[in-house]
């Protein structure tokens, strides 16, 4: 499928997800796919290439999220960034939200700023790690979202995600629909953290047979102070 043809179809996909996206929409995506193309191979950002396969599997896979929970004029953090998934779609189509965009490699970290720039999004682009973010009393427990579709289990993601999430707010997790052993394994985190499972929501990523999971986990108390860990106690011995 040619580039032109390409980014038609998310508007007209993310109709079939019951989502209209504003009129400004299919361009920004296009200049995000030419930038992603442009950019993506040297900062070794996502191995799917194509327009049509971008469009499908990063930018509408992205927004379905939007069916999860009320993205609207709320305050919304993206863990683990990368190449903006699923943060910087999610406000393409829904520009009320207030974005920041937390990613700890540095070169990851200039393409999101540049990348924002190029795009005319509005956007915090920050170099941290979460574990350390995660500590500072401006970030901490101030945001009504979490996002991450990094590739890491849901106890460890919890771990660094929850404690940016203010109570009553929600860590969204992209998940395939194969996780029910890894959120049961998350459940004693999820608690420890001050949150619970909200629900799951299964959705197939229209013009694919693909079908992931967003997993709602909402914030119920305060997160004890002495959470996330550093990194390698994470890892070693995660909750």
């Amino acid at each position: 499928m040619m580039v032109n043809e390409a980014f038609p179809i998310i508007v007209q996909d993310a109709m079939k997800l019951n989502i209209a996206l504003p009129p400004k929409a299919e361009a920004a995506f296009r200049a995000y796919y030419e930038f992603l193309e442009l950019h993506g191979e040297k900062v070794n950002l996502t191995a799917i290439s194509g327009a049509e396969e971008v469009a499908r599997l990063h930018f509408l896979d992205s927004i379905a999220l939007l069916k999860a929970t009320n993205f609207k004029k709320k305050r919304v953090i993206d863990v683990g960034s990368g190449a903006g998934f699923p943060g910087v779609p999610l406000k393409i189509a829904e520009p009320s939200i207030e974005l920041t965009l937390l990613e700890a490699t540095g070169k990851k970290a200039v393409f999101l700023t540049e990348l924002c720039d190029r795009l005319n999004i509005e956007a915090a682009c920050l170099n941290e790690r979460a574990e350390e973010a995660a500590h500072d009393s401006s970030k901490r427990e101030v945001y009504d979202i979490a996002v991450s579709r990094a590739v890491a289990r849901l106890n460890v993601l919890c771990e660094l995600c929850l404690p940016f999430v203010g109570v009553g707010g929600i860590f969204i997790a992209m998940k395939s629909i194969g996780s029910d052993d890894e959120i049961e394994e998350a459940k004693r985190a999820i608690v420890a953290l001050g949150a619970e499972i909200h629900k799951n929501c299964d959705y197939c990523i229209p013009g694919t047979d693909i079908v992931h999971r967003a997993v709602l986990i909402q914030k119920t108390t305060n997160t004890p102070d002495n959470y996330p860990r550093r990194f390698a106690r994470i890892q070693k011995c995660p909750l």
